[in-house]
């Protein structure tokens, strides 16, 4: 006799429903706005060209896109995962912010608690996100163009800003763990002479199989 399938729990029933619901929001959002220019202006794009066009470059994403999702949502959770989707800029700072809590709280992602830490710190991610862009923007407006100017003395350091967050981040998990980030890191670097301009996605779903089969590997083989 079949076993019988496991009732899932109120609250994940609830993250499912409510991720659901505000994804498909979202999705509507961002598709009225080009909906309601053409409808401004009575003025609509030929679909046979733009579905040529589409063509080159819809594989990209759709590999990119399934790839983000069965890379993430094992690190950030089921609430977290449809958050931070919602919200975007998932690389740069979500992802970063929740492993971060997480790591603090000595928790999984994929543990009740797990869930619950990762949506809240994505969530105050999101939400300080917003609050800091829209004081900057209003504070630095008069002098944004002079700061970022190529010619200004703080220009370098916008180069900068996101290799010092993932370095920082990163040292703290290569120093723990220092055996195991050896081969991904070496595979990352090398997939990425190879193909510089390989989407960031692909290459965390490369370094991230390389990393398990590495770990196992290390398990197996009594070398941790």
């Amino acid at each position: 006799m079949a076993k019988q399938k496991e009732k899932m729990s109120p609250y994940y029933e609830s993250v499912h429903r409510c991720g659901r619901i505000w994804t498909l929001g979202a999705l509507s959002v961002l598709l009225s706005v080009p909906v309601a220019i053409c409808l401004h202006f009575n003025a609509w794009p030929a679909f046979g060209d733009v579905g040529k066009a589409l063509l080159k470059v819809l594989p990209i994403y759709w590999g990119t896109a399934v790839v983000e999702v069965l890379t993430y949502t094992p690190m950030l959770g089921a609430g977290g995962t449809y958050l931070a989707f919602v919200t975007g800029n998932i690389t740069n700072l979500k992802m970063p912010c929740a492993l971060n809590a997480l790591e603090n709280a000595k928790v999984r992602a994929n543990s009740e608690e797990g869930e619950v830490i990762s949506t809240i710190s994505i969530g105050v991610s999101a939400i300080t996100t917003t609050v800091i862009i829209a004081v900057g923007v209003l504070a630095f407006a008069p002098f944004l163009g002079r700061i970022t100017d190529p010619s200004s003395v703080f220009s370098p350091a916008f180069t900068y800003v996101l290799p010092a967050l993932f370095g920082a981040l990163g040292a703290g998990y290569l120093r723990k763990h220092w055996k195991l980030s050896i081969l991904p890191v070496l595979v990352g670097v090398l997939v990425l002479l190879l193909s510089p301009t390989m989407a960031v996605g692909t290459l965390l779903f490369i370094t991230l199989i390389v990393s398990i089969g590495g770990a196992l590997a290390m398990l197996k083989l009594k070398w941790g």
